[in-house]
């Protein structure tokens, strides 16, 4: 998994490092990338680094939203989802569809694994009257 949000000209990096680390629960770096921009990046090789969006999705009482907001950035083996960054930076989750939803650019997340619906049901199952079907455990590649 890799997470990586651009740093505007007019945003404090150590700003948008706090936002990505309130949903990736992992190491991150400020690198630079071709086009000369800082951006803040961070690898991880399991599901825990996304826990925090799980626990978001829980607490805000998202399960519904998140999960077609995800099924939306899935394929084969690949989930892409986007998160806005200034709602990252309060601690809230926020999916957005397009980057022009996020004004400063938004959190993306490229997700990779050989079962990747087992962990879109991890994170967001279905639900029936805002409580879910199933729970399932926190899958392992």
């Amino acid at each position: 998994m890799r997470v990586e949000a651009e740093v505007r000209p007019t945003e404090d990096p150590e700003k948008v490092k706090k936002a990505v680390l309130n949903v990736f629960k992992g190491v991150v770096n400020i690198v630079e990338n071709q086009r000369g921009f800082l951006v803040i990046s961070g690898e991880s090789y399991t599901a825990e680094s996304l826990r925090k969006v799980y626990e978001l999705i829980r607490i805000q009482r998202i399960m519904d939203a998140a999960r077609k907001s995800l099924r939306k950035g899935l394929t084969k083996d690949t989930l892409v989802f986007k998160l806005h960054k200034q709602a990252a930076y309060a601690g809230k989750l926020s999916f957005i569809d397009s980057d022009n939803e996020s004004p400063l650019g938004p959190i993306v997340f490229y997700v990779e694994s050989a079962d990747i619906m087992r962990v879109i049901d991890w994170l967001a199952p279905k639900t029936n009257m805002g409580k879910p079907l199933w729970e399932i455990d926190m899958p392992k590649d």
